[in-house]
């Protein structure tokens, strides 16, 4: 879907800025532009490591296919930019529902606590899915995502409709601007970080977005990948 269609009719702060709802915001665009590397050359970035990568992501495509059955690639409606939905492209890094290896993990049991569920032993990752989330690397498809626009190489990630459904005052911000590919959280723990943790520096995100900004959290990301610190 690319409409633009919030779902709350919600207040929030902007760590130092004023109190807005998404759609006074959406109503305001100029004041909540994008400030950070322009979107034409995280575009054309975007498509160039595609273009590089892309005997590699062959590569890992056939593997997918080898070790189980499904698509390679994984779509899923996630939430943007003042609230527009999206699909969000990821290699698929787990069994199928309805696939003899699949098994659902038990809600209760997540790692983590608050909107975003997280568990370190996910029984529905696949043998290769494994090291692909570990280095971030079924997250590369993404990079279709930046260059139709959907999303940025640096922003609050996107979150799942069943996520948004459930902000409140204190995250719609974090819908201010693009999401993105890395960001703050990401060089800062990645799933190690708590929901809180991450709001809070995807709201300072926004309100000191700026190219170099952008370009000090570009640089931050490749050794926060290789450490794989967060990742599961």
């Amino acid at each position: 879907m690319n409409t633009a269609r919030p779902l709350h009719q919600a207040h929030a702060t902007v760590v130092t800025a004023p109190a807005v709802s998404v759609d006074e915001a959406l109503q305001n665009k100029a004041r909540y532009m994008h400030k950070g590397i322009p979107m034409f050359l995280q575009q054309a970035a975007a498509l160039t490591i595609l273009l590089c990568l892309s005997p590699v992501l062959l590569l890992i495509a056939l593997f997918i296919k080898m070790e189980s059955q499904g698509p390679v690639l994984f779509a899923q409606t996630r939430v943007g930019e003042f609230g527009r939905q999206f699909r969000c492209y990821k290699l698929r890094s787990m069994h199928v529902p309805g696939s003899p290896q699949y098994k659902a993990p038990v809600a209760s049991n997540s790692d983590r606590d608050g909107i975003c569920q997280k568990f370190y032993h996910d029984p529905r990752i696949t043998r290769i899915g494994k090291y692909l989330r570990k280095y971030s690397v079924d997250e590369l498809p993404q990079l279709i995502n930046v260059v139709k626009g959907d999303m940025a190489m640096i922003g609050p990630r996107p979150h799942l409709v069943s996520e948004y459904c459930q902000y409140n005052r204190q995250i719609m911000p974090r819908l201010y601007c693009k999401p993105g590919l890395t960001g703050l959280w990401q060089v800062s723990g990645r799933a190690d970080t708590t929901f809180e943790e991450q709001l809070n520096l995807d709201k300072r995100y926004i309100v000191e977005q700026s190219i170099w900004t952008d370009m000090k959290i570009l640089a931050m990301t490749v050794p926060a990948v290789l450490a794989a610190k967060g990742a599961y």
